[in-house]
């Protein structure tokens, strides 16, 4: 067993063990289909030293990132919510013209557009090539590398100091997380704020969200850990606010100095009545999470044997999860609908479900949708209308199978 990505205690205790998976990106074309895909173990742990949860193994970074096929500005959603934060970090920040904001895991620009149409200076750091061209063709500079001491002396000496970085949906891909808070020290300048927007522990507990587990996501934060970790690097966690977005995450501000607002101890005490210091609490979701496996498989034979067509509506990455976890494949799902076109025509890692373009589905509907990306469900129910009038059914998977509307 590693050791904690923290605090470096050799006492892990694993409690959700979701067997051997493949790289939950890696989509396959037609001619790969015979070929064996490499595979890890996707096992949960709890540090009881210092309450992190993270995966017991780790995976090479370049095989999970350099051909990432995860496009940030796919949804409605999510660039609206990045617009509405840009703004406000600017407003809080007073961000201008001189003001350099720095998004590590910039993805395709969509979080920094907001940034560079208020007026401040952008760049972007992100390691997967296609992604990065997608950025830059809209606009917005960026230097492939991953993020660490190094990049960010790098960034330093061509760009100056950043009076804000950024990384939403990237603090939970980190490793070497001493390595990578060294950069944002090097990078920042005296007065400026680190802020994290991270998928949330506790509603992840609290949803069932089992499939935001995968190869890519190593650690799953509550705060009491981060605050031991970022006050080693001279950082102050000064505030915390809780947001909807990707299923439940917290968004947090960290400065050199500064004093925590009542929002951070609410929160630590938040955390405490949840029992996440205590690992009878990730026992018990272990199992609503077996208990889910039961229930989905026997729902959709229920709904195959009964003639229903059914498809998957999305291909993310946390579907894969969920799919090679309870063994769902082309027996009992025809296909997979997606609007990114960085997946459609290929095949799903392990389960091998084919990748249709959303279009496809509108023209020839199933009876129903297994909704695997469902942290966007409220955007995809209206723009599914017709397909509900026409009598479509969708299938929700956690935090308990069921059937809607």
């Amino acid at each position: 067993m590693r050791p904690c990505r923290i605090c470096g205690g050799r006492s892990l205790e694993t409690f959700l063990s979701l067997g051997d998976q493949p790289h939950c990106n890696r989509f396959l074309r037609a001619d790969q289909l015979r070929d064996p895909e490499p595979a890890w173990p996707l096992d949960l742990c709890f540090c009881p030293d210092c309450a992190l949860v993270q995966l017991g193994t780790t995976v090479d970074r370049e095989i999970m990132f350099l051909d990432h096929p995860y496009v940030s500005g796919t949804t409605r959603t999510l660039p609206e919510h990045f617009r509405a934060l840009a703004a406000d970090i600017a407003r809080r920040y007073s961000l201008g013209p001189d003001s350099l904001v720095v998004d590590v895991g910039s993805n395709d620009g969509t979080f920094l557009q907001g940034f560079r149409k208020l007026g401040a200076r952008t760049l972007g750091v992100e390691p997967a090539r296609k992604i990065a061209e997608i950025a830059r063709a809209g606009g917005i500079e960026t230097v492939e590398a991953f993020f660490g001491r190094d990049s960010a002396a790098r960034i330093v000496a061509s760009h100056g100091r950043a009076r804000t970085i950024t990384a939403a949906g990237v603090f939970f891909h980190i490793d070497d997380l001493d390595d990578f808070l060294d950069g944002v020290t090097e990078l920042l300048e005296e007065d400026g704020v680190f802020i994290v927007q991270a998928m949330y522990l506790v509603d992840i507990l609290d949803r069932t969200a089992f499939d935001a587990v995968y190869h890519e996501h190593l650690e799953y934060y509550s705060l009491h850990p981060l605050v031991k970790l970022f006050g080693r690097h001279g950082l102050e966690i000064v505030d915390v606010a809780r947001k909807d977005i990707h299923g439940g995450s917290f968004i947090l501000h960290a400065v050199r100095e500064g004093r925590a607002t009542a929002s951070v101890r609410e929160i630590l005490a938040l955390e405490r009545g949840r029992g996440i210091l205590s690992i009878a609490t990730y026992r018990e979701f272990a199992a609503r999470v077996a208990r889910i496996r039961t229930d989905l498989v026997g729902l959709l034979r229920r709904l195959k044997g009964e003639g229903k067509r059914i498809a998957a509506y999305g291909a993310p990455a946390r579907g894969n999860t969920l799919l090679n976890y309870c063994g769902i494949g082309p027996d009992l799902i025809d296909y997979a609908a997606e609007k990114n076109d960085l997946k459609v025509g290929l095949y799903t890692p392990g389960m091998r479900i084919p990748v249709r373009h959303e279009s496809e589905a509108r023209a020839d509907p199933p009876d129903c949708f297994l909704v695997l990306a469902w942290n966007f469900f409220d955007e995809f129910l209206k723009k599914e209308e017709e397909f509900v009038r026409g009598g479509g059914r969708f299938i929700l998977p956690v935090p308990e199978p069921r059937i809607v509307p």
